[in-house]
């Protein structure tokens, strides 16, 4: 039998058209974007209001296009134009959009033949290619889509699946945390960068890093000159995308070859051959198109009024505080959010999503909060994303705030600001014991009626947005003077004690408050139900000088100064301890909520609750003392036996003496960590916890945290 060449047995790679040089054939509608076919591209874009569409080709970098060639009607099928080009030097070219249509503002329609567009679903975004470098303001072309292929060698690679209630989570900005001179690495600032401080983020412990936004964005977005320092200020943070399947070229070493794809995936797949999983910050509230007065770069002229939320008269619902928001309930957005998850888990496989102002994402087109909204149930069900963390900032900026009551559907944790908060109040002796003790729990309250585990809660006392921890017990006040707004951006409710004096001080005394004070915070995040979130730098004590909003600096009040490293060793080392300590003991992670009782016969409680004296918790409005101890045999596993674990917290400003609850007669105690003590000494190698002297009472200092661990007898 003879066999035929299968290149000449198929029909569907021989053109049908002509068009100058080009040869075209009716394309396929799905998948959306450009993606490689045989002999060619399959172009595919949708819009429900267009009239016609014009592919424009570039060669790389060029500032005129080489070819604009119409869409013949016939390749419309739906409202979607699809036509496969064929012979393209496909790693040479950029690509976008003409699309004429209506421009009637209100009805919603901002169609403009004369922009060109970007590819909504475009792999790689040429245009911005090397950070900070000032773009050709007079370029017809700014953000430029560009054609992706898949040769990158993952091997055995996958999703390392790490129990949720197992993670210790890290969020870093990219560019911030190599970007100092003191980090001593080849590519500052970049993916390449951070693979090299993997050995780092082994030696602290984190098993999960939490990325702030990579997606493509444009630093330049309402960038201006420092008028004091002639510095210029950027869209430094990125919450406001440009392309979502993009990986942003500027973090990437390889930017400007155009391998920021290749550079992002070493660094997916060196992190989980290093145990650490990698989740992404996503911003799908808004985009970088702005309000009536920003710029076209896709969508708005694409189809505006099914990408955005519009008021009657046409104008941009402002629920981001970022002059539009994303329309996600649209059937056609919702698609292109979830059509961009799987792209990420399945190619990028990123272990996680975080979602900025994630109640957005439950808002009708006409803003008002869903009961049951399509988008957030599509993604907790969606068989891909199945094994991927869902995490959500339950509030907007329109005034939707839902900690505690996001549509969770078994599988959405989220940031729990309520937990900052309390934490932040006790911390600084405001009291508060009864919200205490339910943050140490996993904010039960919160979770537990609905049936919602303890990894709901992804606890943090720090986050990108407001102050480090060092400021946070430096600073009654925010300084963000720098940022050239007055002092009036960032928030004004920090819920933050300077110690006595406000910032940088020489008095000893302070300073070493403020040391205690950070590592009290650290160790009670770390001994808390739920999931610790850690900032990229709270482990050295890494300042911004008060200022809680630094989303436009590209200096040294965002990277993090290595030099702090050696600086605070101590504190260093603490948060290391923490971090293994947490690690070592199941009873701090448990998957369901305590009970308050025994459950396994053990003579204990899963948790009991002490004050000064043991057994005896007070629990009145002046109280700023708080105790409690953990069952060993109660394990998130039920049949792992751990070690009884004691934490005694005195926030009041004097030391106090602590009575000890009593062990099973062939358990005494040893400590773990006092923070009363002189830094370097107030913690201890778990596994390696000297034996309590004293095992019926123990002098907690002013504003300390003691935490003890059980210890079998010894022979």
């Amino acid at each position: 039998m003879e066999y035929i060449n299968s290149a000449i047995a198929r029909i569907d790679i021989h053109p049908t058209h002509n068009f100058q040089e080009f040869k075209l054939r009716c394309g396929k509608p799905f998948p959306f974007g450009a993606n490689l076919v045989p002999g060619g591209v399959n172009f595919s874009i949708y819009s429900s209001y267009a009239t016609s569409c014009t592919l424009v080709l570039f060669e790389k970098h060029s500032p005129e296009p080489i070819a604009e060639i119409p869409f013949p009607e016939e390749f419309r099928i739906g409202n979607v134009y699809c036509m496969i080009v064929f012979g393209l030097d496909y790693e040479c070219i950029e690509y976008g959009y003409r699309m004429e249509g209506p421009n009637d503002f209100q009805a919603g329609h901002w169609f403009d033949k004369s922009k060109v567009l970007m590819d909504p679903y475009a792999k790689i975004i040429g245009g911005r290619d090397i950070w900070g470098k000032t773009p050709d303001w007079n370029d017809i072309y700014h953000h430029r889509s560009r054609i992706a292929f898949d040769d990158f060698d993952w091997e055995d690679d996958r999703l390392l699946e790490i129990p949720l209630e197992d993670l210790i989570i890290y969020e870093m900005h990219v560019r911030s945390f190599t970007r100092h001179p003191s980090s001593e690495v080849k590519h500052p600032g970049t993916f390449a960068g951070i693979r090299e401080k993997i050995p780092y983020l082994k030696q602290l412990g984190v098993n999960a890093v939490e990325l702030m936004p990579i997606f493509e964005f444009d630093e330049f977005e309402n960038s201006h000159l420092n008028p004091e320092t002639g510095e210029t200020r950027y869209n430094y943070w990125g919450y406001s995308t440009v392309g979502f399947f993009a990986p942003k070229a500027g973090y990437a070493a390889t930017g400007k070859f155009g391998m920021q794809v290749d550079e992002l995936k070493a660094l997916v797949k060196e992190l989980h051959k290093n145990g650490i999983e990698v989740i992404l910050d996503v911003v799908f509230n808004h985009t970088a198109e702005g309000n009536e007065n920003g710029p076209y770069i896709s969508f708005r002229g694409i189809d505006n009024q099914t990408y955005y939320m519009l008021t009657p008269e046409g104008y941009y619902y402002n629920f981001s505080g970022c002059g539009n928001t994303l329309n996600c309930n649209n059937p056609i957005v919702r698609g292109m959010v979830l059509d961009c998850l799987r792209y990420w888990a399945s190619e990028y496989h990123i272990d996680g999503f975080r979602f900025d102002l994630a109640s957005i994402l439950g808002r009708d087109p006409w803003g008002a909060p869903l009961a049951n909204p399509p988008l957030l149930e599509t993604l907790a069900f969606d068989p891909i994303l199945a094994r991927c963390k869902l995490i959500a900032e339950a509030w907007d900026a329109g005034g939707l705030y839902q900690v505690g009551s996001f549509p969770a559907y078994g599988r959405w944790s989220e940031w729990n600001g309520k937990y900052r908060d309390r934490i932040r109040k006790f911390l600084k002796g405001d009291g508060n014991i009864g919200e205490m003790a339910q943050c140490l729990q996993g904010s039960p309250d919160l979770y537990a009626a609905s049936g919602r585990p303890p990894s709901t809660s992804i606890n943090f006392i720090t986050a990108h947005d407001g102050f480090t921890l060092a400021d946070l017990v430096s600073y009654n006040g925010k300084h963000n003077q720098a940022n050239g707004e007055n002092n009036n951006d960032g928030t004004n409710d920090n819920e933050s004690w300077n110690c006595g004096v406000e910032g940088w001080t020489e008095d000893n005394r302070i300073n070493i408050l403020r040391q205690r004070q950070m590592r009290n915070a650290i160790a009670m995040l770390m001994v808390s139900q739920g999931v610790p979130m850690l900032l990229m730098g709270d482990e050295v004590g890494r300042s911004k000088q008060g200022n809680n909003n630094t989303y436009c600096h590209d200096n040294e009040l965002n990277w993090l100064d290595w030099n702090l490293l050696n600086k605070n060793a101590n504190l260093f080392q603490f948060t290391q301890q923490c971090i293994a300590f947490r690690k070592s003991h199941p009873v701090l992670r448990n998957s369901q909520h305590f009970q308050n009782r025994d459950r396994v016969g053990s003579g204990y409680a899963d948790i009991t609750w002490h004050g000064t004296q043991a057994w005896d918790a007070d629990w009145s409005d002046h109280s700023r003392t708080l105790a409690f101890m953990l069952c060993g045999k109660h394990t998130k596993q039920g049949t792992i036996e751990d070690d009884y674990i004691y934490v005694a917290m005195n926030m009041y400003w004097e030391s106090l003496q602590f009575t000890i609850p009593s062990l099973p007669s062939h358990m005494e105690w040893h400590i773990f960590v006092n923070t009363g003590c002189t830094p370097g000494k107030d913690s201890w190698e778990p596994g390696n916890e000297p034996k309590l002297a004293n095992q019926k009472d123990i002098l907690v200092g002013e504003r300390s945290v003691v935490i003890l661990v059980s210890r079998h007898l010894s022979n």
